[in-house]
């Protein structure tokens, strides 16, 4: 299978195109200037905002996965939404599926967004409100997308192999970097949630 990864450098995307070469696939790791990628990926210079990029990259791609997100920071959380737009538009009318890494703050609790909860960390809400509303865009959209929303805490850890999935409700409370990356090349593998968001946890 080939799969290109943008945000390849980033703590998830790097884990994904780790992940999706220890099994096998040719994977395509973009970053905006084209340095450093894990071992056994081609390295492209290129920006999720860049429509001819994207597109170029779709067409030879199986899946493109957007592991990318809003500035935590500040910043201009429009370039992210616009971003997703953009790959929206590069898969359209081909058979690449898209894959966007999203964020916990989408799940639902009790039918509520978590990110709308009165004891959301406040230094959070700016992305998670920025990442639902791509959320929402993907659901509008006509093309084969999914969205998979960690846990609650992710970071570095250890790959396991074991979690537990959902799909709008939270599972667990973490989950390692690396076990994502399982759990969403997995999803590259089997297309099990088309047009869909899921989650995963301990």
């Amino acid at each position: 299978m080939k799969i290109a990864v943008f945000g390849v450098s980033g703590m998830v995307g790097s884990r994904v195109a780790a992940e999706a070469v220890s099994r096998g696939h040719e994977v395509a790791g973009a970053t905006r200037s084209g340095g450093e990628v894990p071992d056994g990926v081609r390295a492209v210079q290129a920006s999720a905002n860049d429509v001819a990029a994207a597109k170029e990259l779709a067409a030879d791609a199986d899946v493109l996965v957007a592991a990318i997100g809003p500035s935590r920071t500040g910043g201009d959380h429009q370039e992210y939404l616009d971003a997703v737009d953009n790959l929206i538009a590069a898969v359209r009318g081909t058979a690449t599926r898209l894959l966007v890494v999203g964020g916990a703050g989408s799940l639902v609790v009790n039918g509520n967004r978590v990110v709308d909860g009165p004891d959301f960390p406040a230094e959070y809400k700016g992305e998670s409100l920025t990442v639902s509303q791509a959320l929402e865009n993907l659901r509008a959209s006509d093309v084969n997308w999914t969205m998979l929303s960690p846990a609650f805490v992710i970071a570095p850890g250890e790959r396991t192999g074991v979690f537990r999935l959902g799909q709008d409700e939270p599972v667990g409370e973490h989950i390692s970097a690396e076990d994502y990356a399982v759990a969403l090349v997995d999803e590259a593998e089997t297309a099990a949630h088309n047009q869909r968001r899921f989650t995963l946890g301990y």
